[in-house]
């Protein structure tokens, strides 16, 4: 039985489709067999894994829609073991469209349930906001990973994410569980990126992953050439970052 992991915080760029991409591939190369659920109009995660959005066809809008099926929108993409459900920017329009149906945050859970047999993990990497695509993504999900950055504001919008956790739970999945919180873009030169890892270990202590993913250019450069970090530079510190954290959930969770 797979398991099925949001990643997500409504700010954006605190590293959570780098997490989602890379953590995918990570996993894939210690041998699991991974689905990458791109739940982002912004379709960053689907390009990150050398996939032309505008190509796409058959997506999360069309799963959500229940226009198509999971297995007619996934793609096999180059990085061991991984397959993708890539978005477009049709998505945007997806809130719009649900807001109206019953059901409506049971849709990706509906399209979905059923791959559980196939994957060991299914990773869906939400988009920056608490809307319907995000609560669609925690209705589905076992557990979310909630990435957060090292930098000055980084706690500001914990506490909100948490509380829409816990209506979650109360509401629409009560199984919902908190994977752990991944603290990304460390600069251990930083005073202030050392100041935020202590106050977040001091606050959330057993929640926090060990691994803490630092900041790396290769790590920045590897989307821009549609890979993974692990297919761009494998014996980079990003990779070596992605490659323990795959390793902590796998041990957390067997």
């Amino acid at each position: 039985m797979g398991k099925i992991i949001a990643i997500a915080n409504q700010k954006g760029g605190v590293g959570k489709t780098t997490t989602s991409v890379n953590l995918a591939a990570s996993l894939g190369v210690l041998e699991k067999k991974v689905l990458l659920i791109d739940a982002d109009p912004q379709a960053n995660a689907t390009s990150g894994l050398g996939i032309d959005v505008d190509g796409v066809e058959i997506g999360t809008y069309q799963l959500l829609e229940h226009t198509n099926t999971a297995e007619d929108a996934i793609v096999t993409t180059t990085s061991p073991n991984l397959d993708i459900i890539p978005a477009h920017i049709d998505l945007v329009a997806i809130e719009i469209e649900l807001v109206d149906k019953e059901s409506r945050e049971y849709m990706m859970k509906k399209a979905i349930g059923h791959l559980r047999d196939k994957y060991d993990y299914i990773l869906i990497d939400c988009a920056p906001s608490l809307g319907l695509l995000t609560l669609n993504a925690l209705t589905a999900a076992d557990s979310v990973i909630i990435p957060i950055q090292c930098e000055y504001f980084a706690l500001e919008g914990l506490g909100k994410l948490l509380n829409t956790i816990k209506s979650v739970q109360k509401i629409h999945n009560t199984a919902l569980d908190i994977e752990g919180l991944l603290l990304t873009m460390f600069d251990s030169r930083l005073r202030l990126s050392n100041q935020v890892v202590d106050e977040v270990q001091k606050h959330f202590s057993e929640m926090v992953f060990e691994t803490i993913i630092q900041r790396n250019v290769r790590l920045s450069e590897a989307p821009s050439y549609g890979e993974s970090i692990i297919n761009y530079d494998a014996g980079s510190k990003g990779a070596s970052n992605y490659l323990s954290l795959a390793e902590e959930l796998i041990k957390k969770n067997s």
